[in-house]
């Protein structure tokens, strides 16, 4: 993955940390139960799947379950890193988005010669922002790579940086997929995230590659109530 770097500075003395969103008690202690239940599933998985390769007597197959649990670890870090805040404090924006994008590339894009590059500028936001920004990011990241990408080669760009008083975060391919491929269950999910954020987010599609802006108000307080997102 590659990385930009603007060095501009910034005025953080107007940033502001809103109060945290109200969720209610008990949906919020389903949802922290739901996913601690997946980290859990996760690492039983890994240690069963690492046994059975240390008990194998043949190397093939010891190659394709260290494989197996090395692409289990990558999904691992990365329910890790969208793992929902303990609380709503204003943090380094750029580095949280630097270490989903590291590694989603590692867990999804490499193998498949997909380059990820990140282009950096100075912004904080509070816990609970960067929370939901990187399900979208992810969200958006994850559809291009199921979907734009014909020869299994290209480029995806995320971008995020301070615009007036708001942030804006753009995410970008070089694929060619039609919108009527790419819309679906996910971009509902995208487009809810990012009411939750109080923002807006535009999609275009074209033969040239797919870019989603997504704009919402740095100091606002987000949207009561969670996000319920589906299994599918």
């Amino acid at each position: 993955m590659q990385m930009t770097n603007d060095n501009a500075a910034e005025d953080i003395g107007k940033h502001r940390t809103p109060p945290e969103t109200s969720l209610p008690p008990g949906e919020l202690l389903l949802l922290r139960e739901m996913i601690h239940r997946i980290n859990d599933e996760l690492t039983s998985m890994i240690g069963m799947v690492s046994l059975a390769a240390a008990r194998s007597t043949s190397f093939r197959t010891k190659l394709a379950l260290t494989a197996v649990v090395e692409r289990l670890n990558d999904q691992a870090r990365l329910t890790r890193v969208l793992q929902m805040p303990a609380d709503n404090r204003l943090i380094d924006a750029t580095e949280f988005l630097r270490a989903l994008c590291q590694t989603i590339s590692r867990a999804k894009l490499e193998s498949g010669g997909i380059e990820l590059v990140l282009v950096e500028h100075p912004i904080r936001l509070t816990s609970w922002q960067c929370w939901r920004l990187g399900m979208i990011v992810s969200e958006l990241i994850t559809n291009s790579y199921r979907h734009a990408f014909g020869n299994g080669r290209g480029t995806i760009r995320v971008e995020l940086k301070k615009r007036g008083a708001h942030a804006e975060c753009r995410v970008s391919d070089d694929g060619c997929s039609s919108g009527i491929v790419r819309s679906g269950h996910g971009h509902d999910i995208v487009r809810r995230l990012a009411d939750a954020l109080d923002g807006e987010i535009d999609l275009h599609f074209g033969q040239d590659g797919a870019v989603a802006v997504l704009s919402f108000p740095i100091g606002s307080r987000m949207r009561d109530g969670p996000v319920i997102i589906p299994i599918v």
